[in-house]
């Protein structure tokens, strides 16, 4: 494991190789996770998302047409040309180049989505993410947390330290409304108190 976040340079060259790394448009995995994720939100309609880690936009464009805007975030260009094809049918979305937690776009959200990407940060990184994402959910604001959970070796954090990182924050700031596991991935719900 490493003790430090992994810098954007790690996916340009993951996408400057393929285009689709993880395999976001043809897993299965990738499908039925998105499909349970989707029916994990309790609310038909989202006013404003923010969706930390975007990536090509697969899921971006599933979700758009429960929210009246998604800001898309991402730290990969290669990635967010790709996402803004995708979803250009859209108005409500939004794409822009960030890496959080250095830096955090200055409005407030309805729904923070955070999947598969918890454990790419270092510890202290993920401490300064979930401080940023408390200080910009809205009142009753939500947050969907989706990480894998088998392998992570070679990851600053496994999925399980990411979930159960926000998990300490019940019942203070966080309630918890939702937790699914299957054999590969941990899905997580979480409301502002």
């Amino acid at each position: 494991m490493s003790s430090h976040s992994l810098p954007p340079n790690f996916f340009e060259t993951l996408y400057a190789k393929n285009a689709d790394p993880w395999n976001f448009l043809t897993s299965e995995y990738e499908a039925q996770k998105y499909t349970t994720t989707l029916a994990a939100l309790p609310r038909p309609y989202y006013d404003s998302v923010l969706e930390i880690g975007g990536s090509i936009g697969v899921f971006t464009a599933q979700l758009a047409p429960r929210c009246h805007s998604i800001l898309s975030i991402d730290v990969s260009a290669a990635a967010q040309e790709q996402a803004k094809i995708r979803c250009q049918a859209w108005q409500g979305v939004r794409f822009q180049l960030m890496q959080i937690p250095q830096e955090f776009p200055p409005e407030t959200f309805d729904l923070v989505v955070l999947s598969e990407v918890g454990y790419y940060w270092s510890l202290p990184d993920l401490q300064r993410a979930k401080a940023g994402i408390l200080e910009h959910l809205r009142p009753q604001g939500q947050i969907i947390l989706v990480h894998w959970t088998v392998d992570a070796e070679n990851l600053p954090l496994t999925g399980e330290q990411v979930h159960d990182s926000f998990m300490e924050l019940v019942p203070t700031a966080l309630t918890h409304l939702q937790g699914y596991r299957t054999p590969q991935y941990r899905l997580d719900l979480f409301e502002l108190v």
